[in-house]
């Protein structure tokens, strides 16, 4: 019987060309000696074949069945969550005083406005340098401030500050991703900055996608973090699962 030694490494998809999860690389080994399976960000899966003993033909063969089974699960998942896109076509806010970002979401074009909260001496309001409303596409552009719910449950954000020019900050609604506001010494302005798949990003555009739920539980499948790449200046998308 012939008897093979192989040290292989396959790339066999790449569902985005943009990473989508906030989880870091994730690699695990299935119950078969000498395979491992790797999702790199969950855009690309790397399935590494190292049977550094020498196996029998047919437990070889064995071993590539099980493998082709793995490759057809994962891919199928991933092409999945690549996918659903929102069905609603979301407006840009343009000419908005002191923005900083906005959120969109699920189930309606309504968007979050999140702007640098100034004194009337024009120094920022360091107790609360955030002021967040909605501009109410769906409803004429009409532009209204988070009600006491959705200001303490959903959309508000609490900060903390760090020195005289940066502040922690965090969504009342999802803690885990911390955000840090700072001004920066190129051009003398207030920025919102948040980590995201070992990226750090200046913040210009977040998407909640919601398939149903409800207010208190809403069924949130994945967020997108849009902004400027610190370490090549370039524009990019990242999503994550929350």
């Amino acid at each position: 019987m012939t008897r093979l030694r192989i040290l292989k490494e396959l790339i066999f998809i790449k569902t985005s060309e943009t990473p989508f999860l906030s989880a870091p690389n994730l690699c695990f080994e299935p119950a078969l000696s000498g395979v491992e399976v790797c999702l790199n960000n969950y855009t690309q899966c790397h399935i590494k074949i190292s049977f550094m003993n020498k196996l029998p033909f047919k437990n070889f063969t064995k071993s590539l069945i099980v493998i082709t089974i793995l490759i057809n699960i994962i891919s199928g998942n991933l092409l999945a969550q690549s996918k659903n896109p929102s069905p609603l076509h979301f407006p840009t806010p343009k000419n908005i005083d002191n923005m900083l970002f906005y959120i969109q979401r699920d189930p309606n074009i309504n968007t979050a406005i999140y702007a640098i909260n100034y004194q009337e001496n024009g120094k920022i309001d360091k107790s609360n340098p955030i002021k967040a409303y909605w501009i109410r596409y769906a409803e004429k552009g009409e532009k209204k401030d988070l009600n006491y719910l959705q200001r303490k449950f959903a959309y508000g954000i609490e900060s903390k500050s760090l020195n005289n020019e940066e502040f922690e900050l965090q969504f009342v609604s999802y803690k885990k991703l911390p955000l840090t506001l700072k001004k920066l010494d190129s051009d003398q302005k207030y920025h919102v900055f948040v980590n995201v798949n070992q990226k750090k990003i200046q913040v210009e555009k977040i998407f909640v996608r919601i398939e149903g739920g409800s207010f208190w539980l809403p069924n949130v499948k994945y967020a997108e973090i849009t902004g400027i790449d610190a370490s090549s200046n370039k524009m990019i998308t990242e999503r994550m699962l929350l």
